[in-house]
């Protein structure tokens, strides 16, 4: 444990949180951990509505000159308390440990998968070498405009330039104002953006994801929609918002974020189940989602259920596997946070949060290898253990 609020990890990483952007201290607290721990990269997870990105570039600039770094707003944040909101979180990677390289792909709403597939690509082939096949070692991280509207298909492209090299991450949010994200490498900051992070280690790791929600009979077949804006108009050849809520027993005007937390609407995909969340109600009656939609869709009303039990037993699983957690790096959808607290179990999700020392933030969408996902938690956990990590 390092004072005023960081912490050493047994690996070497060490975080450092805010919650104050008038501690005129937190920044030369953030140059001294670099230098004690020889940081190469961070990552930086930042509330824009409570630290603004160019306080952020400008801080990392004037306090720890030349530090690689990738960073992103946030929809909330995961401290060593537990869940939070209107925080900032340095984590800082030594060099000795890490072998890190971060990536800009640009104008991601237009690019095409083709050039992102060959951009990736030529971004494999620096980092790794000639090597046929990936080392063991080596993993990505993906951090996406959560308002881009491409998230699945920029996952894919991604996907498929890294071939083996297993990929997670965390679509960036801007506190639920659904107005900016923002992403930033090296000091510069984008939109409409995503940022890839390689990362190469010899600590163990594990990738993994935890999703609590349940399938009911209820159906709602995509009747009118607005593809390219993930608007949906018609559920059932009705206005969406009214079958939606007629559906799960609602009142239309009583929809919020809470009843799109406790009620998600699922796609089967391969026999497996994926959330495709609400993201809000519009004036017009049309339901904004998180996730790609088309006409014809059939969406399933899930109910989520046992929370904390699926989660304890996920990080129970992780724990077995890495030989004991050293921390977590997690992405948790922040669907996920509301409703846990609509149901009252946020001091339990936040008690294994803590437990397991996971460090992250809340997220607009989740990647996991080649998917695109709502309302479920990806993380990487790294082991005490001896030997090097592996995907999932």
């Amino acid at each position: 444990m390092q004072p005023n609020g960081g912490i050493e990890h047994a690996c070497g990483v060490v975080a450092l949180e805010c919650d104050d952007p008038g501690d005129a201290g937190y920044w030369a607290r953030v140059a001294a951990a670099r230098e004690r721990s020889a940081a190469g990269f961070a990552l930086v997870f930042f509330s824009s509505a409570r630290f603004a990105p160019h306080t952020v570039t400008e801080a990392l600039a004037a306090t720890c000159p030349g530090l690689r770094y990738a960073a992103c707003s946030t929809a909330g944040e995961i401290t060593r308390n537990g869940i939070s909101e209107g925080n900032l979180i340095v984590i800082l990677f030594p060099a000795d440990r890490f072998r890190i390289a971060g990536h800009r792909i640009r104008d991601i709403r237009r690019a095409g998968m083709e050039r992102i597939v060959a951009q990736v690509g030529e971004a494999k082939r620096q980092f790794v070498g000639p090597a046929a096949t990936r080392s063991a070692h080596t993993f990505a991280l993906c951090l996406i405009d959560g308002l881009s509207f491409a998230e699945e298909s920029v996952t894919a492209a991604l996907h498929w330039g890294l071939d083996d090299i297993p990929l997670l991450g965390g679509s960036a949010g801007d506190d639920m104002r659904f107005g900016e994200t923002t992403l930033i490498l090296d000091g510069e900051p984008a939109s409409d953006a995503a940022l890839l992070v390689l990362v190469e280690t010899q600590v163990p790791f594990h990738i993994f994801k935890t999703d609590n929600f349940v399938p009911t009979p209820d159906k709602l077949v995509v009747t009118r929609s607005d593809p390219d804006r993930r608007i949906v108009h018609e559920f059932n050849a009705a206005p969406a918002a009214q079958e939606y809520a007629r559906v799960i027993g609602m009142d239309p005007q009583s929809l919020s974020p809470m009843s799109f937390a406790s009620h998600p609407l699922v796609v089967r995909v391969g026999g497996e189940y994926y959330c495709r969340s609400v993201q809000k109600m519009n004036r017009d009656g049309s339901l904004s989602f998180f996730c790609a939609i088309d006409d014809g869709i059939v969406m399933t009303v899930a109910e989520p259920a046992g929370m904390t039990r699926t989660t304890r037993a996920a990080f129970d699983a992780v724990r077995e596997r890495v030989g004991g957690i050293d921390f977590v790096l997690g992405f948790d959808c922040v669907l996920r946070r509301i409703d846990a607290r609509n149901r009252q179990v946020t001091h339990r999700i936040a008690a294994i949060y803590r437990e397991n020392k996971v460090i992250g933030f809340n997220t607009y969408g989740e990647q996991y290898l080649s998917m695109h996902l709502n309302q479920t938690f990806t993380g990487i956990a790294f082991g005490l253990g001896q030997s090097g990590g592996s995907g999932p």
